[in-house]
């Protein structure tokens, strides 16, 4: 089995060209795939470490083409099935100059929103060295929380380190109430959690990065809560009360904040495969995120391990 397995939904995403156009008057697109957690399996795989990736797509074009592309990146898709009934999940991008841009979903009653906890029992869990969960995929339906829950178990069955970046998608969930309660159930069972501080106000009530900490870390199983401050870096606080903040890094333009938190997620779990402290994680965790963000795709700012290195040389920084 690889090294690094996650559970997602591919999105087959239309991005338009046309600068700022609105959805609906934009004329030129391109088809590219993303999500989250395939997002965190392309830069794993890029940084040089094997992963899977399971999911369900539909038996139709868009199903093809997301297996197609997630094996041209060598991201392991032996538990990606396919269903003959629901299609695969897509979504409409805006191109803005500033911000964040606007999407419109079609994801309601995917291929992945029918994944059954049977499909996840079978999936392999020997040789595998951290596992990354986001709350999108339980988001999507009670079927894919279910299944989410059943793999989670096994995983804490099997001691696997485990991270979670709650990714909060409000439109997904049938309610903010059922969506807090969620995942912070879901979060406890995590070995790192990775909240940003803005999510942090939502799902707890304060945006102050001390006490985001403290709360996840009332986990049954949590060891270490990173909270994202955005540009600012990162503040990190262990079980044993030990803290510290990690500074990001300044970048010249910001093309895109689509799949910053998901390299920040992927330096962090690559580092830690390589034996790298926990500080040289995040400051990786914050390199890919600011290499991502001066890039208009989903996960195309994502490294290889030479260009990781040039990136460190030119900040005149190094890792432990």
């Amino acid at each position: 089995m690889s090294e690094v397995i996650t559970v997602g939904e591919p999105v087959v995403t239309f991005a338009s060209t046309d600068p700022d156009a609105s959805l609906s008057d934009a004329e030129h697109w391109v088809k590219i795939l993303g999500g989250a957690e395939l997002n965190v399996a392309i830069g794993v795989k890029r940084l040089g470490h094997s992963v899977e990736y399971i999911s369900r797509v539909g038996q139709d074009p868009l199903g093809d083409y997301a297996i197609k592309t997630i094996q041209s990146h060598q991201v392991g898709s032996q538990y990606i099935s396919t269903d003959p009934t629901y299609w695969t999940g897509h979504q409409l991008k805006q191109l803005v100059t500033k911000g964040d841009p606007l999407t419109y979903n079609y994801r309601t009653n995917s291929a992945a929103a029918h994944l059954s906890a049977e499909i996840m029992d079978q999936v392999d869990l020997n040789g595998v060295k951290i596992a990354h969960m986001s709350g999108i995929f339980p988001a999507i339906s009670s079927v894919a929380e279910k299944s989410f829950r059943s793999l989670l178990k096994r995983l804490v069955a099997k001691d696997i380190l485990t991270t979670f970046d709650p990714n909060l998608r409000p439109s997904l969930w049938s309610s903010q109430e059922k969506m807090i309660k969620t995942i912070n159930e879901l979060a406890g069972a995590a070995t790192i959690v990775l909240p940003g501080v803005e999510e942090g106000r939502i799902l707890m009530g304060s945006a102050d990065p001390e006490a985001i900490a403290d709360f996840y870390l009332q986990g049954e199983r949590t060891k270490t809560v990173v909270v994202k401050l955005g540009p600012a870096g990162v503040y990190v606080k262990n079980q044993d009360g030990s803290a510290y903040t990690v500074n990001g890094f300044k970048v010249d333009q910001v093309v895109d904040t689509v799949g910053a938190g998901d390299g920040f997620a992927l330096g962090v779990i690559t580092a830690l495969l390589e034996g790298k402290s926990f500080k040289s994680a995040v400051l990786r965790g914050n390199a890919v995120g600011a290499l991502q963000v001066q890039t208009p795709g989903d996960n195309d700012g994502y490294p290889t391990p030479a260009e990781l290195n040039a990136f460190y040389q030119k900040e005149g920084v190094s890792e432990d």
